[in-house]
């Protein structure tokens, strides 16, 4: 007979040993792509802390309320923590209750998205259109006039007042 404890411990192996398997390829797949900005992962290592880095490069994804950008109300741009590029205008960040900044649009130009299947169901994951950091996810119930919720993590972005 399989007790409580036995069950919960096999059930987070796997979860644990399931995230790692498709976790590991995620991260490899946004620097195998063709961005203008290519560094190699020592340069990237270099050049962001390892909180940036973790999330950016490896695309994990910080913890909910933790970002000061969500109390940030100035006008100004969210740009890419990565390479600088701009990302989001002040004019479209909301409160969307989630504990990450959220956006109903990007910027012209800005971002890529493709499908993320790493937690067993699909997402759509936007990242930086010249360097491939991963930025967070997108989805569809968001305000209008998109309907879209651009929910980003804050460790992936920088703050440029107007």
């Amino acid at each position: 007979m399989i007790d409580r404890r036995t069950l919960l411990g096999a059930g987070g192996a796997s979860l644990i040993g399931g995230i790692a398997l498709f976790g590991s390829t995620r991260g490899s797949e946004a620097r195998a792509a063709n961005f203008e900005v290519k560094l190699s992962e020592a340069e990237w290592k270099k050049r962001l802390p390892p909180e940036r880095y973790a999330v950016l490069r490896q695309e994990n994804t910080e913890r909910s309320g933790s970002s000061p950008l969500n109390k940030e109300k100035r006008k100004g741009t969210y740009v890419c923590a990565g390479c600088g590029l701009p990302l989001y205008s002040s004019a479209t960040k909301f409160e969307s209750g989630t504990g990450w900044p959220s956006f109903w649009k990007p910027l012209p130009n800005a971002i890529g998205t493709r499908k993320d299947n790493s937690l067993f169901f699909t997402r759509t994951e936007v990242h930086c259109r010249r360097c491939g950091g991963h930025l967070g996810h997108v989805f569809d119930d968001g305000p209008k006039p998109t309907g879209l919720r651009y929910c980003m993590n804050g460790l992936a972005m920088n703050f440029r007042p107007a």
